[in-house]
């Protein structure tokens, strides 16, 4: 390829022409990191989505215990690697895509009447080191042609001459002039013949310097784009060790920490925490004779109580008066043992208490899990989230009773809410 270069006059323009396109390819290469920055930054962000979206879903739903936990780790996952994939982001362009900007403005200089210096600075060095020779080249073709054309006048007046001879009626004096004529054409010929050959030995001599000055020039081009390709080579591994989190040590801590989070659920734990809050194994404050109380709106009667308890455990929330509720929150804070355990929705992973803890201390805040608009005047009305605390323990019918920031006091759903 090197010789075809040199072989012509002018053919050293794709070489020249490598030099603009090093500096086109250096904007694809941009883009191209560019738009795989902005697939990182979007993939980062449905992660992060994703995430929130399901921690809710799962924080509001029914899922409980050490499994729930290992729930949030999947989402925990989600967010550890859309922040790992946001700092893939942050490495393509703040890196990668401005080394070859700082590269590429160092490499190519614009000029003012356009172009760049780096290909015109080619283009004159061949320019200059194939002017000689393709001077000597113009000569030769010029003797080249002139000589093709004697040869072609000789031959002509060759066959002219001979068709004379056979001819009677052709005068001695013109075929005298034939012969002249021939002789004339073979003395023109020989002289271009040797202008021909003089001009191709001058050639032949100054091409061994012209080849040494075009191998030069194209050395020095030779030598530009192996910068390049170097420098490109140099960027794409970069970009591949930005993106290959398999080789980062924080993308295999979080899936050394996920999978530890789940293979730590225990569905046996979970079945016994549930055993003893929603099952045969949860504490009952079962009905006692009581004498007739000194005040009679703290008159609980053996009835009365017979039917929350009934109420409460057929799940009949609609059908329990707030009369019942509030005798049945009075009969619950006179058998209530200290250690009853209280429900929880059994979101550890939200920052609440372990739901196996037994002891629950009174007047400590707690979160609303769910809204709740209070049935009853002597209930509490609030919103998922909204905090309030809780004055009592949970009585066998599932309430407690608790005061909002406002001041106000009543019952709410024991499992509506959990402890902060």
């Amino acid at each position: 390829r090197v010789r075809s270069n040199l072989d012509s006059v002018g053919n050293y323009k794709r070489t020249v022409k490598r030099i603009d396109d090093g500096h086109r390819l250096c904007n694809d290469l941009m883009n191209c990191i560019q738009e795989r920055a902005k697939i990182e930054k979007a993939y980062a962000q449905q992660l992060t989505e994703w995430s929130k979206r399901w921690r809710q879903l799962v924080e509001k739903g029914p899922q409980y215990g050490t499994v729930e936990r290992a729930w949030f780790g999947v989402m925990a996952e989600a967010e550890k690697v859309s922040e790992l994939h946001q700092e893939v982001k942050n490495n393509l362009l703040n890196d990668d895509f401005e080394k070859v900007k700082n590269w590429q403005k160092d490499s190519y200089h614009k000029q003012m009447i356009g172009g760049f210096k780096e290909t015109k600075e080619a283009e004159e060095g061949f320019r200059k080191a194939q002017k000689p020779w393709a001077k000597k080249l113009k000569e030769l073709e010029t003797a080249k042609k002139s000589y093709h054309m004697a040869c072609k006048e000789e031959k002509l007046a060759s066959m002219r001459e001979a068709n004379s001879k056979g001819e009677a009626s052709v005068a001695v004096d013109h075929q005298k002039k034939l012969q002249e004529k021939v002789e004339k054409c073979k003395q023109d010929s020989q002289k271009a013949k040797d202008k021909y050959e003089k001009a191709l030995d001058e050639l032949n001599k100054c091409t061994p310097q012209y080849m040494e000055n075009m191998e030069q020039m194209f050395g020095q081009c030779q030598q530009f784009e192996e910068k390049r390709l170097a420098f490109i080579r140099e960027v794409l591994l970069d970009v591949k060790r930005h993106l290959n989190l398999t080789e980062n040590q924080s993308y295999a801590t979080v899936y050394r920490d996920l999978e530890r989070i789940i293979t730590s659920a225990s569905p046996q734990e979970d079945l016994m925490w549930f055993n003893n809050n929603h099952g045969p194994g949860m504490h009952m404050n079962w009905p006692q004779f009581e004498e007739k109380s000194k005040k009679s709106s703290d008159v609980v009667t053996l009835t009365n109580v017979s039917q929350g308890v009934n109420h409460a455990q057929a799940g009949d929330r609609e059908s329990v008066s707030s009369y019942e509720k509030n005798q049945a929150y009075t009969a619950s804070t006179e058998w209530s043992d200290e250690d009853q355990t209280a429900p929880n929705s059994g979101n550890d992973a939200n920052g609440g208490t372990n739901p196996f803890d037994e002891d629950v201390v009174k007047g400590v805040r707690v979160r609303a899990l769910y809204d709740y608009d209070g049935q009853e005047q002597d209930e509490l009305s609030f919103s998922a989230g909204d905090e309030l605390t809780k004055l009592e323990d949970e009585d066998e019918q599932g309430w407690c009773r608790g005061r909002l920031d406002n001041g106000q006091q009543g019952l709410y759903p024991a499992n509506y809410v959990e402890l902060i």
